[in-house]
């Protein structure tokens, strides 16, 4: 009898540490799968920020106090010369220029665009870095011309120095319609003339960031730098905006370990790290 009793402990105590792993892998799950639950106003999925996820995204703040991780440059960096697709409508200074394809494919949308209204003489004098280029451009050019290798935006991939053929960007009409329409393509002017106290860069009439929709647009219609942005979402929480009738629910989420968040089911989600703390939540139809 008292034999029985043992095995029977002994499976007692056997299945709640089956149980406990079965809970375990249930959360480590959790990481890479969206749960469906149910609210009262209607069906959510459960989508579990992990913490590397701050350090990936289209809304990066890079600068000198917040580098770029390896894991924050952007996996579709391709040389612009071995596709030709993306190479019609402006001339490359440097034909090893290399950059994200995504923001080539908008870029290159962008320039067929302004063509239409005869501007027409861009180029690329600039894109992705890496370390060792960016070094190179530190050295030859120091402190107060370039950042040390990381510290760069074009280190990230999503940033390109664009210039004219004809003149200096800052008279050049190519320069004009860039600062006028670039936004509704997802790029910003990264350094303002008037904002360098906030950026800490002097103006670059040349240097554009690509953040995407409807960032883009939210940054021009309030006059905000990246900096500025990133700050008034943190602050709000959550916006709602609509650009070109499609509306967009923008949250800010503090993220420091494994962060389950509610979205609606059926909804696209697009996630960006901040590169600071937490990250923002893009979610439209």
């Amino acid at each position: 009898m008292k034999k029985w009793l043992v095995i029977i402990v002994i499976a007692g105590l056997l299945g709640m540490k089956w149980m406990d792993r079965e809970q375990e892998t249930a959360k480590n799950e959790l990481n890479i799968e969206t749960v469906q639950t149910s609210a009262d106003k209607g069906s959510k999925n459960l989508t579990v920020i992990p913490k590397e996820q701050i350090y990936q995204g289209n809304l990066l703040l890079v600068n000198k106090d917040y580098p770029v991780h390896d894991t924050g440059v952007s996996q579709d960096i391709i040389r612009l010369l071995d596709h030709e697709e993306l190479t019609s409508g402006y001339l490359l200074l440097d034909h090893k220029t290399m950059l994200s394809r995504q923001v080539a494919e908008k870029f290159t949308e962008m320039v067929q665009a302004a063509s239409m209204e005869d501007i027409n003489s861009f180029l690329i004098s600039s894109g992705y870095r890496d370390n060792d280029k960016q070094q190179q451009l530190y050295d030859e050019k120091g402190a107060d011309y370039a950042l040390p290798p990381g510290y760069s935006e074009h280190n990230l991939g999503l940033s390109l120095d664009i210039g004219s053929s004809q003149m200096s960007m800052s008279r050049a009409p190519e320069g004009q319609w860039l600062r006028d329409n670039a936004w509704d393509y997802g790029f910003i002017l990264r350094y303002p003339e008037d904002k360098t106290d906030i950026t800490g860069i002097k103006y670059e009439p040349w240097h554009f960031r690509y953040v995407g929709l409807p960032h883009s647009v939210i940054m021009r219609d309030k006059n905000f730098t990246l900096e500025e942005y990133l700050e008034f979402l943190k602050e709000q929480q959550s916006i709602t905006t609509t650009v070109n009738g499609t509306k967009y629910q923008i949250s800010y989420v503090e993220v420091q370990g494994n962060t389950p968040v509610p979205v609606p089911a059926g909804k696209h989600v697009e996630l960006s790290g901040d590169n600071i703390s937490g990250v923002i939540m893009t979610v439209y139809p």
